[in-house]
């Protein structure tokens, strides 16, 4: 970003150690995962790769991350208001009452009733007639 220029890599192996203590060494391999990561852009231009970086991309970079975060929450908060709407409606005529009490204890008593009778029905289970005869077969 300082030199707002286009660089090659010989160029930038000799820039580097000397400018921001990188070994000469590791300067591919960095620049190469700056390239992966999409801050640094690069062309093959003849028989020379290029490689620049200029502040205003960077800058229109955080912009667009900035509006796509923003529409992001948009979504969410009218999808959260939607659900909250969506609770209230069904919040009405659920309203703790002692009829609705009533029946919810009577539920559940019909359910372990109906358990129990599985229970029974498996138990018995080997002695029905159709599958004897399966058994059989």
């Amino acid at each position: 970003f300082a030199q707002k220029d286009v660089f090659q890599l010989k160029d930038l192996e000799k820039i580097a150690p000397k400018e921001k203590g990188i070994t000469s060494m590791s300067v591919k391999e960095i620049l190469q995962s700056l390239v992966d990561d999409g801050m640094v852009d690069t062309d093959r231009i003849g028989t020379s790769n290029y490689f620049w970086a200029f502040p205003s991309k960077a800058l229109h970079a955080r912009k667009r991350k900035l509006e796509e975060l923003e529409s992001q929450f948009a979504e969410s908060s009218q999808k959260k208001e939607a659900l909250q709407g969506s609770i209230e409606k069904s919040k009405i005529g659920r309203e703790d009452t002692a009829e609705r009490a009533a029946l919810l204890k009577e539920l559940a008593a019909l359910r372990q009733k109906k358990e129990q009778l599985k229970a029974e029905i498996d138990k018995y289970r080997e002695c029905d007639p159709d599958v004897v005869e399966e058994m059989r077969k």
